[in-house]
């Protein structure tokens, strides 16, 4: 008798001589050594290839009372040797088949237990395969519970979705279709097992008004939240060409109805749920579970104002700006984060919210709340840090929406905050411009207080000024000055001394204390400090007997490439020339107001 042959004797003779021991014993009288022999042979004849014998002594009726007992044990060699064997391989079909015999005779507690943690003990690529083998034996199980259902079910859908949440998210349409590590298909497939939980609570709910499983529905609602935060919160949503049905649209469609059909869909985007929170006495624990929250609602808000996945749930009774102050929160969350999936998500929600309102419709008072101010300022940040181009131009774009939106005093508040907290010279230049087209506005077609007089005093204070008076940086603030000038310009034209409708003569001399006169002290000592270096670049060449030395610049403790001294010299021009451009229209500017004054004064004299 061959080797080979002799050795499956051997195995499958081990496996049913344990059998026929335990046939004739009561199932309390199976001792620890019966399960551990039952599962060293069961697992020898997996390994060894002879599941179909395996499959046979399950099958068996005589032997059900000790596969109820000991069968859970086998689930570890059998999902090992099932990766094991390729897709068209019989010996994979026989453990196939096993695993759903297990699933049906086994002590539900016991098979419970074994398969959630095959589920926690894999990792990396088998994850999403594993998870998937064993979705339709777990949720088996757990309809068979009587027992703790709602807590298993609970425990089996946070196991999941912890297992899934490091594997990164497909985004681009490539990676969407080839779903490489197949997390797009193991997220849906998560869904078609928790349906029968969510279909169990609606029908008990529907059946009896005092029917209330609040433990489930909890549980069912974890399972929503972080489905939220991972994948959705980073998955790219759009619509995409040439894929009929987007595996994460679909998810999230999905988990939108089971939100409606647990009845915590309204709730969730407008009531905030802070008083369901769970309590943590660890600080740091309860930190994370409130950012985990205000990400999964950030998420959901976004489905449904920009995709408007189950938008037909809502009434039509809410007010665009209400809808507004109520995302404004999530709009702040997604605008904090730097990754170009969230911040998108947050720009779109920011601007689809703004697209539903009229100009000049939302009232000052809304920038009471903390939010109206906090997300302008993180709007700045994505417009000058942002490393994402369309990104920064679409920020920039919705900004000029924001301000749009605002009655004239909102704007003018707006406009004081933006100014006082930017920090950047491109963003003030941004802001006075602004400024300009509101007074051109009040000067040219309605009276509005805000943009003349006492209250666009306040805001001229704050623009026609330099920030560290003659010693500021020019060349820094280059963009802010001109913006500052040709605002000054326009006024010096457009309002004439007698009318005095924005103030601004009698603010002259504050103007010029403030403004003109340390402009121009720190234009002559910026050019004469440019020249200078200029001077000593081309001394320093002329003694190198050559325009291609190299040298290294250190710009705030960075270094930058390095530049040659023709480099360095192109640099130096372009301040001067910058500082002659100023210079040209501050006397241009200062030229008009002589000539208005000179005017007056002709016609009094």
């Amino acid at each position: 008798m061959p080797e080979e042959q002799s050795q499956t004797i051997m195995a499958v003779d081990e496996l049913q001589a344990i059998v026929q021991r335990c046939q004739i014993l009561e199932e309390a009288d199976f001792k620890g050594e019966d399960f551990n022999l039952f599962q060293v042979a069961g697992q020898k004849c997996l390994e060894d290839g002879y599941a179909a014998q395996l499959l046979e002594v399950i099958q068996n009726e005589k032997n059900k009372v000790i596969i109820k007992n000991m069968g859970w044990n086998l689930i570890s060699p059998l999902v090992r040797c099932i990766f094991m064997y390729k897709q068209e391989d019989d010996k994979r079909e026989h453990c196939l088949k096993i695993l759903d015999q297990l699933a049906q005779l086994c002590n539900p507690k016991e098979l419970f237990l074994s398969l959630l943690e095959q589920i926690e003990q894999t990792s990396g690529e088998q994850v999403c395969q594993t998870v998937m083998l064993l979705l339709q034996p777990l949720q088996t199980v757990l309809l068979k519970l009587q027992n703790k259902k709602a807590y298993s079910v609970g425990l089996s859908l946070a196991m999941i979705m912890n297992q899934l949440t490091p594997l990164p998210v497909p985004y681009t349409k490539q990676q969407i279709e080839e779903d490489k590590l197949g997390l797009c298909q193991c997220c849906n497939a998560v869904l078609d097992f928790a349906k029968p939980f969510v279909n169990e609570l609606v029908k008990n709910t529907e059946k009896s008004s005092e029917y209330n499983d609040m433990e489930l529905k909890e549980e069912l609602l974890k399972f929503c939240m972080k489905s939220l935060k991972y994948p959705l919160l980073t998955a790219q949503l759009e619509q995409l060409e040439g894929i009929e049905e987007h595996p994460f649209r679909h998810f999230a469609t999905e988990i939108i109805d089971i939100l409606w059909d647990i009845k915590e869909l309204i709730p969730l985007v407008f009531l905030r749920r802070k008083d369901r929170s769970p309590h943590w006495e660890n600080q740091e624990f309860a930190e994370m579970e409130q950012k985990n929250s205000a990400d999964s609602l950030a998420c959901l808000s976004y489905l449904i104002f920009v995709q408007h996945l189950g938008i037909d749930c809502f009434p039509v009774v809410f007010s665009p700006s209400y809808l507004l102050q109520c995302n404004m929160t999530h709009i702040e969350v997604l605008l904090k984060r730097t990754e170009e999936s969230m911040l998108s998500k947050g720009l779109d929600l920011f601007e689809s919210c703004l697209l539903r309102m009229e100009d000049n419709s939302l009232l000052h008072q809304y920038l009471e709340f903390r939010t109206f101010i906090n997300v302008p300022q993180d709007l700045v940040k994505v417009m000058t840090l942002c490393p994402i181009e369309h990104l920064r131009k679409k920020s920039l774009s919705i900004l000029q929406l924001f301000i749009d939106k605002f009655d004239t005093e909102g704007k003018h508040t707006l406009f004081r905050c933006l100014l006082k907290t930017s920090n950047h010279a491109g963003v003030e230049g941004y802001i006075i411009k602004n400024i300009k087209d509101q007074i051109h506005l009040s000067l040219t077609t309605c009276d509005n207080v805000w943009f003349t007089g006492h209250h666009l005093i306040s805001l001229l204070d704050l623009v026609l000024m330099l920030p560290e008076g003659a010693e500021t940086d020019l060349l820094q603030h280059s963009d802010r000055i001109m913006a500052s000038l040709n605002l000054l310009r326009y006024l010096v034209i457009k309002d004439c001394e007698s009318d005095n409708q924005t103030g601004v003569w009698t603010t002259l001399a504050r103007i010029e204390r403030n403004f003109l006169k340390p402009l121009h002290v720190g234009l002559n000592m910026s050019k004469a400090h440019y020249e200078a270096e200029i001077k000593n670049k081309k001394e320093n060449r002329k003694e190198a007997h050559s325009s291609n030395t190299v040298c290294s610049v250190t710009v705030g403790g960075e270094k930058l490439p390095a530049m040659t001294t023709e480099m360095q010299l192109q640099v130096l021009h372009s301040a001067l020339f910058t500082f002659d451009l100023i210079e040209s229209v501050l006397a241009r500017v200062e030229e008009l107001i002589e000539v208005k004054i000179k005017a007056v004064m002709d016609e009094h004299s």
